[in-house]
């Protein structure tokens, strides 16, 4: 498929997914939801593809939702269709959003306005970096129009169920600065940098061991809301998939030879935040 409403970058093991329709302020269409599922498939098969990063065209908008003049276009409208939604066999309105099954690490940077659907896919990434001019809403509230990206089960697992209700219900614009007081963004960077941030953590995170991350990402999602005991053999699965393999053996002697960045003492720091006498 050729791309017309994103942009779809490999850089090195990192691929960026990029909103690209800045006239629309990066609204999502009935063409944008199939290119989405394209491009989020090429990311989750490709082997040599470590951390996706969604961002949007221009510093106005990351992605201010549907696109409104698609109307009823991409909603679900018969019968066979709406039943297939219900039970979970769509992907998504606005792409892939209802997928679950994602374990590489996915940053949002959010350069503008991130409303709707297009917080529902702030959402769907495992950390935000905004920019000082971003803000957040569910705004779609006006138009009695509800969330179906995921904008109703991940905001509340992310911010609390409070915080997310009083945006759910009352469809408030938020700024960067209150995003990041309620934990919605990890980072508020100065404007036109949040792409360059977000590739800085996303190289790190292509520098560390990927399948006890992705295990890890997996029992995270995977047992959120489940009772501790159903949570913990979640665990316990992803664990032991992850712990026989050659990177836990390499990883190992890189400790005991004290073969890393992180143990050697003449080395710089490499881990952010690590604490060495």
């Amino acid at each position: 498929m050729a791309f017309t409403q994103i942009e779809y970058e490999a850089h090195g093991p990192i691929r960026v997914i990029r909103f690209n329709r800045p006239d629309k302020r990066n609204c999502i269409g009935p063409t944008t939801h199939l290119e989405l599922v394209e491009a989020w498939t090429r990311f989750r098969d490709d082997q040599s593809a470590l951390v996706a990063i969604i961002t949007g065209t221009g510093d106005k908008a990351f992605c201010a939702g549907g696109d409104l003049d698609a109307g009823f276009d991409l909603v679900p409208s018969t019968a066979e269709e709406i039943a297939a939604h219900d039970r979970g066999e769509r992907p998504g309105i606005l792409g892939p959003s209802r997928w679950t099954d994602i374990y590489k690490p996915v940053i949002a940077a959010v350069n503008g306005a991130a409303y709707a659907g297009g917080l529902e896919w702030a959402c769907f990434a495992d950390m935000r970096i905004a920019e000082e001019h971003a803000s957040f809403g569910v705004t779609c509230r006006r138009w009695n129009i509800g969330l179906a990206d995921g904008g109703s089960q991940r905001l509340p697992r992310i911010v609390g169920m409070g915080r997310a209700m009083e945006l759910i219900l009352t469809g408030k614009v938020i700024s960067a600065a209150e995003a990041l007081n309620i934990g919605l963004a990890n980072e508020v960077v100065p404007k036109g940098r949040s792409l360059a941030r977000a590739m800085e953590l996303a190289q790190f995170l292509c520098t560390l061991p990927q399948p006890a991350m992705r295990s890890d990402k997996e029992a995270a999602i995977r047992g959120y809301g489940q009772p501790l005991a159903e949570g913990l053999r979640i665990e316990a699965e992803c664990f032991n998939r992850s712990i026989h393999q050659p990177e836990t053996r390499e990883g190992l002697r890189r400790f005991l030879e004290r073969d890393h960045p992180d143990r050697r003492a003449d080395a710089p720091v490499k881990t952010p935040g690590l604490i060495r006498d």
